[in-house]
């Protein structure tokens, strides 16, 4: 049965990140989605605060910690401070899901543990190609084989702190024809020769994250960077991907989840508080009865999830279930920062309506990004009725 209680170690890492969000994102969120950029002084505050933080409390087993659970909790309090800065957090970020479920023993130690010292440090997920979208199966970065190396060509697009990566999970073809089946997941290292940074994307929102263009021209890594070696059965590589999104699915929702959250607590201090005088009582009850159904709607997204992150934690499949809580809560992010900005239209300007004009421009990518609302309708279709889908006149 699904338990929606937070353990003591739960509660404490939420109450955590909303202390970060309220102490080191917010008060700078819209200084860096003016700059667009992000100084270094935060990356080391970061770094600090990871070295601080506050244990487990004594007696929890390790096993039991429901990593995915933390995951989307973390990702809705960070992102009610700001979503650009929470992406830009130093860690290894969207790298961890893949290598974690699909790397070796072996290969989780040697590519994680880098993220141990204390120096900011960041990992990426290259999977976007130009002309390819939220299609996998068309990836056309190529990997081969060279003697003991692999060797990739190709182009990545809108990678979350790709120029700024220690290391990054690349998933590329070995052979185009083999569609499905031919994907693998690589771990690229910054510096390797052939790995090069293109351009740095200019964003509507969340401009204080990084967004970049990577190049693979004849980069060679070694055949142990492959993620689980050569032991793939076929469709492994796909169902890497397919996992790897299924991981990050309920995270970005959470995100879209926070700054809902963040908008809607702004608007209806806005109404309680500062509505101007003369404002007409029936239009008051109105906006009052939108924010109470907006605010019902943001709960039944933060539970779809949870739900999936708690699925991922029993190792259930749950395609559907991460799919529903993305495209759910992208589309809700969109209905609450839309209607906050209207209903403070009114309001003199301030820097709680600048923030709320920020949260709806940060909106939109929730609708996009991780696949956009019309891929996660077909994977819930597909998880419901079959590939084949219901039959129709």
């Amino acid at each position: 049965m699904i338990d929606f209680q937070l353990s003591k170690a739960e509660q404490a890492a939420r109450e955590e990140a909303h202390a970060l969000a309220e102490e080191e994102l917010r008060p700078f969120s819209l200084e860096c989605d003016r700059s667009e950029s992000i100084p270094e002084e935060f990356f080391l505050r970061m770094k600090r605060r990871a070295a601080t933080r506050t244990p487990r409390p004594e007696g929890e087993a390790e096993q039991n910690r429901r990593w995915a659970v933390l995951g989307v909790l973390n990702s809705e309090e960070t992102a009610w401070g700001d979503a650009g800065l929470a992406t830009g957090i130093p860690g290894p970020g969207l790298a961890a899901p893949p290598i974690l479920a699909f790397g070796s023993d072996e290969q989780r130690k040697r590519f994680l543990s880098i993220y141990d010292d204390d120096q900011p440090r960041w990992g990426a997920l290259a999977l976007s190609e130009p002309g390819v979208g939220s299609d996998v199966s068309s990836i056309a970065t190529l990997a081969k084989m060279d003697g003991d190396d692999w060797v990739l060509n190709g182009t990545k697009h809108f990678i979350t702190n790709g120029a700024r990566a220690d290391l990054v999970v690349v998933f590329a073809t070995i052979n185009p024809e083999f569609g499905r089946a031919g994907i693998r997941p690589f771990v690229v290292p910054r510096g390797t020769p052939g790995f090069t940074v293109g351009r740095i994307e200019k964003k509507m929102g969340l401009r204080a994250s990084q967004t970049a263009q990577l190049f693979f021209t004849d980069c060679r890594i070694p055949g142990d960077h492959l993620l689980a070696g050569r032991a793939f059965e076929s469709m492994a590589g796909f169902k890497a991907a397919m996992g790897t999104l299924d991981a990050t699915r309920p995270m970005v929702g959470a995100l879209a989840v926070g700054i809902a959250r963040a908008a809607h607590e702004v608007a209806s201090a806005w109404v309680c508080n500062e509505l101007p005088q003369g404002y007409p009582f029936s239009r008051k009850d109105a906006v009052v009865e939108e924010l109470e159904d907006l605010g019902a709607r943001i709960d039944a997204a933060r539970l779809l999830c949870w739900r999936a992150a708690w699925m991922a934690d029993q190792n259930l499949p749950n395609s559907k279930e991460a799919s529903m809580a993305k495209a759910y809560a992208g589309q809700l992010v969109m209905q609450v920062t839309s209607a906050a900005a209207r209903i403070m239209g009114p309001a003199e300007d301030s820097e709680c309506k600048q923030l709320v004009e920020k949260w709806f421009r940060d909106a939109k990518v929730f609708d996009i990004f991780e696949g956009t609302a019309q891929v996660q309708r077909l994977v819930i279709s597909r998880r419901m009725f079959g590939e084949a889908g219901p039959k129709r006149d």
